[in-house]
């Protein structure tokens, strides 16, 4: 196992799919402990995004791609992992500008030499902070993903009840889930992550 990274270590965390990176999103590292990887996000950084033949933006590796630089929205966001777990956990701020817990789909964080790779399971789930409701989003991308022979339907199936079980866990107020971290602020001498040397070959 590669050694743990340190509290305001610039890393980059990937999507590769099938060998290829699909996006590359430079972070900073807030915890990486055996039980707990916490992540930020911060607004405005250039990321690698995956550009299909007609310019645009993809959402699923359902056609070629080109990875191309391009800065994110201004909204940081706070991203929790665990080992053996796919899933991880975002504190996202919504359309209305209403923070939610983000359930994305994926496999679990794989360490690498520049930060973490996983693989994106298209599903995903938003949960109210103060428990009120919850409700799935882009199922319309999973099922496009299982028609496309992207993932099958007994994957699909997975990914549902993985969602599930996060969402009782966020219900459930375990912690991190028992504050709604809006009053937490990164150490102002962290540097602003790039993309390093690499961040787009997978070795």
């Amino acid at each position: 196992m590669r050694d743990a990274f340190r509290p305001g270590d610039p890393i980059v965390i990937r999507e590769v799919w099938r060998g290829r990176v699909f996006e590359a999103r430079p972070t900073i590292v807030v915890q990486d402990d055996p039980d707990q990887t916490t992540l930020l996000l911060p607004g405005g950084v250039a990321c690698g995004l995956p550009i299909g033949p007609d310019g645009r933006e993809l959402r699923l590796p359902d056609r070629p791609w080109r990875l191309e630089v391009r800065r994110r929205g201004p909204e940081p966001f706070l991203s929790f992992a665990w080992p053996d777990t796919p899933y991880a956990v975002l504190r996202w701020t919504a359309g209305s500008g209403r923070p939610v817990w983000y359930v994305n789909l994926q496999a679990p964080l794989e360490r690498t030499s520049i930060g973490f790779d996983t693989v994106d399971h298209a599903l995903d789930l938003l949960v109210e902070l103060d428990g009120s409701g919850w409700r799935w989003k882009d199922e319309d991308e999973l099922e496009h993903a299982v028609a496309h022979g992207l993932f099958s339907e007994a994957e699909a199936e997975g990914f549902r009840r993985w969602g599930e079980r996060a969402r009782d866990r966020i219900l459930s107020g375990d912690p991190p889930f028992d504050r709604d971290w809006s009053d937490w602020r990164p150490d102002p001498g962290w540097p602003v992550p790039e993309l390093v040397p690499g961040w787009d070959r997978v070795s």
